[in-house]
């Protein structure tokens, strides 16, 4: 059986791609690109004149078989018209279709927007969620961003130059002013990376029109910790007091019950003895 390559091509930067890239790129006997266009000029910049077919969103169906059977002929590249296949593209669907026949699938890693996004975003990096581009239209957005709204992973998204605007009033509307590192255009002349405020990307952006490929980097939902009032903290040390428990070990047990410092609470608990000394 013969094997499916997917090899990550440029996100912008021609000179991003590796050596094994170029060598699978070459000895392959077809390369199935998602814009031929485009992976034309990455072949003709590195002297590469493989056989190129389609392989899109509205020819996929079609498709199939003819990489099928080629497979049964030789190895076959799967590219993106930028970074790497299987990513918003139809190319997980033929990785199913060549597994089902029982060819080989083999990753060629490289560039990835998202995944540069994200570590250069200084948002965590630990759990993250992908979530592709967003719906258009904004119920549907709102709806979706409605449904991870507590999430606590780093969210990453992809979205249109001419959607950023809208995308970026939803996000502050449905999740709030959460920090967001919006990245432009990355590995290109004009590569751009804004950190801040939602509400402050919306005024970076409103400033000028947006333009380019954009990633953006949402953190994850933070719950608020509970405020503990000054009233339960006494209440909390009064019945440790009458526990019988000592003194250092109130402190610490009402400061890990509390949140507040145990500092304070220890001055709170030698405030109530004394209190009820004198009485």
């Amino acid at each position: 059986m013969s094997t499916l390559y997917l090899v990550a091509t440029p996100i912008g930067n021609l000179k991003d791609i590796t050596s094994r890239a170029l060598q699978i790129l070459r000895t392959v006997s077809l390369i199935a690109a998602e814009d031929t266009r485009q992976t034309r000029k990455l072949l003709a910049h590195y002297g590469i004149s493989t056989r190129l077919t389609s392989y899109f969103e509205y020819n996929k169906l079609t498709k199939v078989e003819t990489i099928l059977a080629e497979l049964q002929i030789g190895d076959v590249a799967l590219v993106s018209d930028a970074g790497t296949p299987g990513l918003n593209d139809p190319g997980y669907e033929l990785v199913r279709a060549v597994l089902k026949a029982g060819h080989a699938i083999s990753p060629i890693p490289g560039a990835c927007a998202p995944i540069a996004a994200l570590v250069a975003s200084g948002l965590p990096t630990d759990t993250f969620l992908y979530l592709g581009y967003l719906p258009r239209k904004a119920g549907e957005r709102h709806h979706r961003l409605a449904e991870i709204a507590d999430f606590p992973h780093t969210l990453v998204l992809l979205e249109a130059p001419h959607r950023l605007l809208a995308c970026l009033e939803d996000i502050h509307q449905v999740l709030g002013d959460r920090e967001i590192a919006v990245a432009r255009e990355l590995t290109k002349i004009h590569e751009e990376i804004f950190r801040g405020t939602v509400m402050a990307a919306c005024h970076h952006f409103a400033a000028k029109a947006p333009r380019g490929e954009f990633t953006l980097v949402v953190a994850g939902y933070e719950a608020q910790p509970e405020v503990i009032s000054l009233e339960k903290v006494k209440k909390l040390v009064e019945a440790l007091l009458d526990s019988g428990a000592p003194v250092t070990q109130i402190a610490s047990q009402a400061a890990s019950q509390t949140g507040w410092p145990r500092r304070e609470v220890y001055t709170i608990v030698t405030q109530i003895q004394q209190a009820r000394k004198g009485k």
